[in-house]
């Protein structure tokens, strides 16, 4: 049974920053995609960017530059660092986990955490 559990949420004026963590817990594989998709109100869940066991980094258009993706492997968790923050930024960030080798059944999702950018 594979859990992810997001922490780091907030309200921020814009042009600051937050810091989002996304804590894994049961067997995630040793290859494995993890990212951070987002959901803003009345909107469809979108892509924000996405990290593999090795490193390799993919961010949507919309937050490239601002926002920076990482993981630790050992601990299993991902975080996003988030800088120069938008009001369009405002959503609830869902972390994700794409398991290869299970196919379909290997796709996790977290509960969202909440991020609020005021203008």
């Amino acid at each position: 049974q594979v859990q992810l559990v997001e922490s780091g949420g907030g309200l921020v004026q814009a042009g600051g920053s937050l810091r989002l963590s996304c804590a894994a817990s049961g067997n995630i594989f040793s290859f494995n995609v993890m990212g951070w998709y987002r959901q803003a109100p009345g909107k469809q869940r979108e892509f924000v960017a996405t990290i593999t066991t090795s490193g390799t980094t993919n961010y949507a258009d919309s937050v490239k530059g601002r926002f920076t993706i990482s993981r630790d492997v050992a601990k299993k968790q991902i975080y996003l660092q988030m800088n120069s923050l938008k009001p369009e930024d405002t959503a609830v960030y869902y972390c994700n986990i794409k398991v290869p080798a299970l196919g379909s059944r290997g796709d996790y999702w977290g509960q969202g955490t909440q991020v609020t950018v005021s203008s």
